[in-house]
């Protein structure tokens, strides 16, 4: 709550605050509102205005406790008052989730990750429940919801937290300015490795997001602007340059990450059945230096060691 005496009031007038509430002595406040170009000042007495404050605070704890969306609406009606009322206190539901001071508790989030990989791998992103993975995880429901408002969004943070989205998008933007052969090995070193790490999780995810469920929306705006949205880019400009041959940016984006992606998968069985012992670094840069010598024109505009036409 500011301090400030009513002299202060063209100040803040001045200053353009939209509405802002403000102590003006042990027993008044103040609200200021700037419409049309117009303030004005409403005094209210401090300890009824206190107690419509206190009861909207106590009501939300108890409706969001219950329902972490609940709506400016219904916290109103739980506290007994109009939303005019709300408005006067708070200016968004933002604003009063802040006053609650609602911060998950530490450490929620990773154990809500770890334990939404494991409810998706069992029952998938469709049949998992927001409830059981509150309780798996050990956070309340309303912290939960404040990390995560629904499925679309932890899907999102899951394919940002384990696939080789950020790395990539890191990577490009290290070797952007290097020679294209010395970038797209790099970004396939990339790929390679952080799906290396952890391949079912990467499979698992793979598998959620190319479903093509309305909640997978967000984490597919996501993976399309970073990460695989970079490495088109970078693909793009460098047709444009003449240094690669034409086609869909997304077509030479999936002949250039889906050997890499599928020989990370199948690697472990090619190991146990075929006695495949190939180090996968060695493998990624035959794999990248394949698809660069296939894409990469020379100056008759054909591509380098296959002399094929120039595609569009």
């Amino acid at each position: 709550m500011r301090s400030a005496q009513p002299e202060q009031v063209s100040a803040f007038c001045a200053h353009g605050a939209k509405r802002t509430l403000l102590r003006t002595d042990r027993s008044l406040f103040a609200s200021l509102t700037i419409q049309d170009n117009t303030c004005s000042l409403v005094l209210y007495d401090g300890k009824r205005h206190m107690a419509e404050r206190d009861a909207i605070l106590t009501a939300a704890r108890s409706v969001l406790e219950r329902d972490p969306r609940a709506t400016v609406a219904q916290v109103a009606a739980a506290a007994g008052v109009s939303r005019a009322s709300f408005y006067r206190f708070f200016h968004s539901r933002e604003e009063l989730l802040q006053e609650l001071d609602r911060q998950p508790e530490p450490g929620a989030r990773e154990r809500i990750l770890v334990a939404a990989l494991e409810l998706i791998g069992r029952d998938g992103l469709n049949g998992l429940s927001m409830d059981e993975l509150a309780a798996v995880a050990g956070v309340s429901r309303a912290s939960l919801y404040r990390l995560f408002p629904g499925k679309s969004a932890l899907l999102r943070e899951l394919i940002r937290t384990y696939s080789p989205m950020e790395a990539v998008a890191e990577a490009v933007e290290q070797w952007r300015d290097g020679p294209l052969e010395i970038v797209l090995v790099e970004v396939a070193r990339t790929i390679a490795g952080v799906a290396a790490a952890r391949p079912g999780i990467l499979r698992t995810l793979l598998f959620e997001a190319t479903s093509a469920s309305p909640d997978t929306d967000e984490a597919a705006t996501y993976v399309l602007t970073r990460g695989l949205g970079d490495v088109m880019t970078y693909l793009r400009g460098q047709m444009e340059a003449g240094r690669l041959r034409r086609m869909h940016p997304l077509l030479a984006l999936q002949s250039f990450a889906g050997p890499i992606i599928v020989h990370v998968l199948t690697r472990p069985l090619a190991e146990r059945q075929l006695g495949f012992d190939t180090p996968l670094e060695e493998v990624v840069i035959e794999l990248a230096e394949t698809w660069v010598r296939a894409m990469v024109q020379t100056p008759t505009g054909e591509q380098d060691g296959m002399g094929g036409r120039d595609g569009s």
